[in-house]
């Protein structure tokens, strides 16, 4: 089909965010060889530019197209969602401001650093980088991912346009650090608000009204499986999915970085009060899942060309496509593309900071100044060339398998940086072993589980399903606790804590 309406609108708004991009450099001043400025903008985002860049940094490119794909292709299932992205932010407000403050005392500029700094144990900070960084990889390839699934529903062919928009990405990451995705955040956002709500209002009305909708869904689908006796069936899973995947949010490199860009704790906890606006936007970007499935996108004659191989990813730019005139279809898809452009430019930035600070200097070089910032930007552009790497050279479903075990491994960093926001208690190596335990298991399960997120249980005659990362970040919490004790004992490491009990008052 002949798009050049769509195509146009898409291809202008994508130029100027890149612009955009471009002149962040110059946005709130500051010295940009120096890691503070071009890695956290400064730390002097307030609470508007903060909700902007925390909300693109947490509601990206893949969330828009995998939520009502997962609703599209699963049904209820895939609301977990919606009370994950409730329990997040008391974990923001709990947890974050305190991070934030001592972050900000001691100069510490990723998690794994301050994990170094109170445990004063690089193996440690290590570990925890490590996983930020390999989880980060195909969390950035899935970015990609987005983005090609709306640049193959324009009709546009090959890879050539995603490498070109990918290099141009790795270019004002270069020149303007975390200041372009900040600025660009905010187009993304008030886009991505414009097309959900225009979206959620139009479709039911052309669609006769939601109760219309809900009636052409197969029942089965609108809500979870009753569990049978002695099981908690799908409810096990879906809760603890929901915990989980709360828990492991604002763990990813890239969430903490756009947490420790904010001007301060009270930022961040108008955040953690105002961040569930975008909740609200995400169930009803799930809703549009059943939409399509009402409006039976993947049996329509007119899509055959372009959806030949039809998968559940297709499902919103199918519905948009078929519901909307061409120009409104280019601004959708513009807003789901910069919602690539955004999280992808963080990521890189923030796994570059982590290599800087707790890979590079503390075992190869302690540069500092204009050259600490140097080897960051180098490293944030082999993030963006290995990303896409996994598009071009390897089948999706690796970098999806691979996000799926980054989420099982992410969430193995909480007890070693949320515990250690609070208490002592934790001796470093314990945490270093429980982290181990926690990674080798949860690979392990997955592996044997066909790649799937949620594994039965069987405890005293029941069946107890549970997310995978969930169960296993217990048992890594409870090893680090129990070998404490001895740990401690023989060789204890308090000492080694350059921050004061003061600092988390």
């Amino acid at each position: 089909m002949n798009h050049i309406v769509a195509i146009t609108v898409f291809v202008v708004l994508i130029v100027a965010v890149i612009i955009m991009g471009f002149l962040a450099g110059r946005w709130k001043g500051g010295n940009l060889d120096h890691i503070e400025e071009w890695g956290l903008g400064g730390r002097r985002f307030g609470t508007l530019i903060s909700w902007f860049l925390i909300g693109g940094d947490a509601y990206t490119a893949y969330t828009f197209i995998a939520i009502p794909a997962l609703i599209y292709g699963a049904g209820a299932l895939g609301f977990f969602a919606v009370p994950y992205t409730v329990v997040c932010y008391p974990i923001l407000y709990m947890v974050f401001p305190k991070l934030w403050k001592v972050a900000h005392k001691y100069g510490y500029i990723t998690g794994p650093e301050f994990v170094r700094g109170r445990y004063g144990n690089r193996w440690l900070a290590l570990a925890v980088g490590v996983t930020g960084i390999a989880a980060t990889m195909p969390y950035i390839a899935l970015q990609l991912v987005g983005m090609q699934v709306i640049i193959g529903a324009l009709g546009i062919p090959g890879h050539l346009p995603l490498i070109a928009a990918f290099v141009v990405l790795a270019a004002f990451t270069w020149t303007s650090g975390l200041r372009a995705p900040a600025m660009i955040s905010i187009v993304k956002d008030l886009l991505i608000y414009l097309t959900v709500i225009v979206a959620i209002i139009a479709i039911p009305m052309s669609l006769g009204g939601f109760g219309n909708i809900f009636a052409k869904v197969n029942p089965a689908k609108l809500i979870l499986a009753a569990p049978p006796a002695h099981s908690l069936g799908s409810y096990g899973g879906y809760a603890t999915l929901a915990l989980g995947s709360a828990m492991a949010l604002f763990l990813y490199p890239h969430t903490t970085t756009g947490i420790l860009s904010s001007a301060g704790p009270r930022v961040l906890r108008r955040n953690a009060a105002l961040l569930p606006a975008y909740t609200i936007l995400l169930s009803l970007l799930a809703m549009l899942g059943f939409m399509a499935v009402a409006t039976g996108v993947d049996k329509m004659p007119q899509f055959a060309a372009g959806f030949a191989h039809f998968k559940a990813s297709f499902a919103v730019p199918a519905l948009f496509m078929y519901e909307f005139p061409d120009w409104f279809v280019g601004v959708g898809f513009a807003a789901i593309a910069i919602g690539a452009l955004v999280p992808a430019a963080i990521m890189a930035i923030a796994s570059a900071n982590i290599f800087t600070r707790d890979i590079y200097e503390p075992f190869i070089s302690r540069s500092k100044g204009s050259a600490e910032t140097l080897v960051a930007k180098i490293f944030a552009m082999v993030m963006v060339v290995g990303a896409l790497f996994f598009i071009v050279a390897i089948p999706t479903q690796f970098a999806v398998q691979l996000q799926l075990l980054g989420g099982m491994w992410v969430i193995q960093t909480f007890p070693a940086i949320v515990f250690s926001v609070f208490t002592r208690f934790f001796n470093g190596w314990a945490l270093l072993i429980g982290w181990a335990v926690g990674i080798v298991t949860a690979t392990w399960l997955v592996a044997h589980n066909n790649f799937g997120g949620v594994w039965a249980f069987h405890v005293a005659g029941y069946t107890l399903p549970a997310y995978i990362a969930f169960a296993t970040v217990i048992l890594n919490a409870l090893i680090a606790y129990v070998l404490s004790f001895p740990l401690n004992a023989m060789a204890n490491d308090r000492h080694k804590d350059e921050t004061d009990a003061a600092d988390y008052a």
